[in-house]
């Protein structure tokens, strides 16, 4: 009986060099899994491969030396502990993110219920290519959201209040942008220098910075055998619906545009920076 290796890849099977040897990739959003999925995986791993994982640089896991022969055996054991396998080709990815601001003291969003947003709206939708999102909580970059076709920073906008103000110089210090001034009499933000990292509000002491999180999208990222930094073309996005109105724009962008075997960022170049920008405009405006 002929084998279906293109349907296994696609379900997450992917080819190794040893004969009838799969390496499998599993579904991991925004890096999280449960310590009962990481005891059954650990047991398929044991029972159906060679005894060890394999910690991908995309946040994913995979189960090397996985047998031809097992591999019904395998998705059953998978979906017996609540695990589900990943995908591979021209479709959306696993949805990368670091922990945000449920953890970490320096994001400006939640991340993690982002990813998991997209990843229910968006994961396995067949592309032209590959297509990757990656979610980080702030300035930082932990997650290199500019690495992905589309990334999504959290982010401040601060407004000073002078009310509030005892000039203490503190935010000063840890504006690492130097867009903070101060004068003996009043604080002066420049917001082209602003990269919204909110540091300025964290840090002070009196509150006198009110801060707005918002959402800092890129386009175009990709990091392999090409390496492009993706392009921030909209202003910093104030709401869930916004992100996804625009996420929505990118893909069908893509799709209406893109060629098999492109990745969105040659698409993008091939179009055109200013018609992509257009198409952005037009299809994320509220009016």
């Amino acid at each position: 009986m002929a084998i279906d290796y293109k349907a296994l890849k696609n379900g997450g099977f992917m080819r190794q060099i040893q004969k009838n040897h799969f390496s499998l990739r599993l579904k991991v959003v925004g890096g999280n899994l449960t310590a009962s999925q990481l005891r059954a995986i650990a047991e398929i791993s044991e029972t159906y491969g060679d005894g060890h994982v394999h910690l991908t640089s995309r946040q994913g896991v995979e189960i090397p030396f996985v047998r031809l022969q097992d591999v019904e055996a395998v998705k059953t054991a998978l979906e017996v502990g609540g695990v589900h396998t990943g995908v591979c080709g021209p479709r959306v990815r696993t949805v990368t993110a670091c922990q945000g601001s449920a953890v970490c003291p320096s994001g400006c969003i939640d991340t993690y219920p982002l990813a998991v947003e997209i990843s229910d709206r968006y994961f396995g939708r067949e592309l032209p290519h590959k297509f990757k999102f990656g979610v980080t909580g702030c300035a930082n970059n932990c997650l290199k959201a500019e690495e992905n076709d589309v990334g999504i920073k959290g982010g401040y906008t601060v407004d000073w209040r002078a009310e509030a103000c005892t000039l203490c110089g503190v935010c000063v210090k840890a504006c690492r942008a130097g867009a903070i001034t101060q004068t003996d009499s009043a604080i002066a933000l420049d917001r082209a220098k602003c990269n919204h990292c909110g540091r300025c509000a964290k840090a002070c002491p009196f509150d006198a910075w009110a801060a707005e999180p918002g959402y800092l999208l890129s386009f175009g990222g990709t990091f392999g055998n090409l390496i492009a930094r993706g392009e921030e073309i909209l202003p910093i996005l104030r709401a869930k619906e916004d992100v996804f109105r625009a996420a929505d724009a990118a893909l069908a962008f893509f799709d209406q545009y893109g060629r098999p075997g492109e990745r969105f960022r040659l698409s993008i170049e091939r179009e055109g920076w200013a018609a992509f920008r257009q198409y952005m405009h037009q299809h994320t405006s509220k009016s």
